[in-house]
């Protein structure tokens, strides 16, 4: 329905006001120690993320919130689990901030009647309650959430590495295959399939907040 596409694309823009811009998730860190300095590095790097890290476990607890959305002791255990999952401290500040910021500007598109968030909510916890509060298809969110992350991250490496527009955009496209294919995975996921081994995304988060001069908050 084009009304369900509308809203996930007003609440995944860069324009919607949860702060996301201000968040590169250990990138800027990567950058600095030139683990990332080209276009097909960067690649490498979101890859990573997306299909071994943090943005499939968010995806796979997106899921499992979008099926219970009025249900507020999942919902709690889900933010449990999630906070319990960010192994940095800046990468915790990162979801709750941005989560919090999702619940208050997502209060424009009132239920009825109204269901109960975990406080703190982290951001994948929200996103998919709300998309499941409003019964918007689970895969369509799943890609709206993986794709509008992915966006961001090349968005860092544009302005950082810099790499530029067009291969930010060739980044962009050749990613979108791997978003695809994991959508379909995580909406089917149980939360024993929750796993990473992107440790060098982990570790550099953590030393993020050491690096001199920082322009990004994570």
């Amino acid at each position: 329905m084009s009304a369900d596409l509308q809203k996930l694309l007003t609440w995944l823009s860069p324009a919607f006001p949860v702060g996301a811009f201000a968040w590169s998730a250990g990138l800027e860190t990567a950058i600095v120690s030139r683990a990332v300095h080209d276009r097909l590095t960067a690649q490498d790097w979101i890859s990573g993320a997306l299909l071994h890290g943090a943005l499939r476990t968010d995806a796979i607890l997106m899921a499992h919130a979008h099926r219970a959305p009025r249900d507020p002791r999942t919902l709690r255990d889900l933010a449990d689990l999630c906070l319990a999952l960010t192994p940095a401290r800046e990468r915790h500040a990162e979801t709750t901030m941005t989560g919090n910021a999702f619940v208050t500007a997502a209060a424009a598109w009132p239920v009825d009647p109204p269901f109960d968030l975990p406080k703190p909510c982290p951001y994948p916890i929200a996103v998919g309650a709300l998309a499941g509060v409003h019964a918007i298809a689970l895969r369509d969110t799943l890609v709206g959430y993986l794709t509008a992350t992915v966006h961001g991250q090349v968005s860092v490496a544009v302005r950082l590495v810099p790499i530029g527009q067009t291969d930010g955009l060739a980044i962009m496209a050749a990613l979108e295959p791997q978003i695809a294919q994991l959508a379909d995975l995580c909406q089917h996921a149980t939360l024993d399939e929750i796993g990473s081994v992107a440790y060098g995304a982990d570790i550099a988060q953590m030393q993020h907040e050491t690096l001199p001069t920082r322009i990004f908050r994570s």
